[in-house]
């Protein structure tokens, strides 16, 4: 038999390599991740993700909180469609993490939280610590700083951030000692479209009607400074870390809202931006047409909070509606979102990473 010529083997030693590349490559694995949402039940829930999101829901008036993006030990968002179905976000951080991430792998864990949380009751005042103070408290995570958009709220609600003006931390250490700190407490009426910036170190709470996305540092480190005197589903008072929070506050001073309200031209530039802080960028978008995403070498996490948008055929994805959240991984590029015809006004939450 005759051997093959030269090129016959050069062109099939290419074929062998590009076929290794492919099975063995990460890019060719990613799209588009859709997650399947984590609930979580606690007494001051209610039913909004189902009456103003769209959801369908179990039997039950307690779902407090939505979980749309989490890599923690104990909780996973796990992949919905596509190829990767099945999949949790912490397996694709370590298997496919620089395809995923982009310039900002490697990671231990995905860096961000995002959830939506019902409050039908109004939640504790309490303060997150900042990274530098979480480890001297000897915190098992990092410090928490975060970002609300109000989504739904009933006339009359109220967001707690900060302090009122002349309240120092002295007389704010006093008064929740003595469990009167309310008084301390800067608070405003909060609007659908407010959102508000809660860097690590602010005293904080949530009223009562309101239906907030937040955008957080992946972190549970929480200091309970108030719980308004009541119960909890044992009849007991919840356990208060007045020491821990108070030694945690590092922000004196009222937090005001950033409110996001169309100032230019939709057509020119649909993007609003929020907030910028060391750990994410949000921004609000309004896409009156096709409207272009990523290509910079980081993912993006986007969540519809009205009207519909549609991916582009290759994925074969169903839209992403009302209440749902994509995740786009670095590699996939560009990614043009189109709204969908006859649908509301589109409005989607934009996170990244700096």
């Amino acid at each position: 038999m005759r051997a093959p010529p030269a090129t016959a083997w050069l062109v099939l030693r290419v074929l062998l390599f590009s076929t290794h590349e492919i099975l063995t490559s990460n890019r060719w694995l990613m799209h588009p991740l859709l997650f399947s949402p984590l609930y979580r039940r606690y007494l001051w829930g209610g039913r909004r993700f189902a009456t103003a999101l769209g959801r369908t829901l179990p039997p039950g008036d307690d779902f407090a909180e939505s979980w749309e993006l989490v890599d923690r030990e104990a909780d996973q968002s796990v992949v919905a469609a596509g190829a990767l179905k099945g999949s949790t976000l912490g397996q694709l951080v370590q298997s496919h993490g620089r395809d995923l991430l982009g310039r900002h792998s490697p990671q231990k864990a995905f860096p961000l939280l995002f959830k939506f949380l019902d409050a039908n009751r109004d939640l504790s005042v309490q303060v997150h610590p900042d990274d530098a103070r979480a480890a001297t408290l000897g915190a098992p995570d990092l410090g928490k700083t975060e970002a609300w958009y109000i989504v739904d709220a009933i006339p009359g609600s109220r967001i707690y951030a900060g302090l009122r003006e002349g309240i120092d931390h002295r007389s704010f250490a006093e008064a929740v000692r003595a469990g009167e700190c309310e008084a301390s407490l800067h608070s405003f009426e909060a609007k659908p479209g407010d959102c508000i910036f809660i860097p690590a170190g602010t005293v904080h709470a949530i009223g009562a009607g309101l239906l907030v996305a937040e955008i957080q540092q992946s972190s549970d480190v929480t200091y309970r400074l108030h719980d308004w005197n009541r119960t909890g589903s044992d009849g007991k008072p919840r356990p208060l870390h007045i020491e821990a929070g108070i030694d945690a506050v590092t922000k004196q001073g009222p937090v005001e809202p950033t409110r996001s309200v169309p100032t230019h031209d939709l057509l020119a530039d649909p993007v609003r931006r929020l907030v910028t802080s060391d750990y994410f960028t949000f921004d609000h978008v309004r896409p009156t047409s096709t409207w272009t995403v990523g290509g910079d070498d980081r993912c993006h996490f986007l969540t519809a909070i009205d009207g519909s948008v549609s991916f582009d055929p290759e994925w074969r994805l169903p839209q992403l509606v009302r209440g749902q959240s994509v995740l786009l991984p670095a590699s996939i590029g560009q990614q043009p979102l189109h709204p969908m015809p006859g649908s509301r006004p589109v409005q989607l939450l934009h996170v990244c990473m700096p």
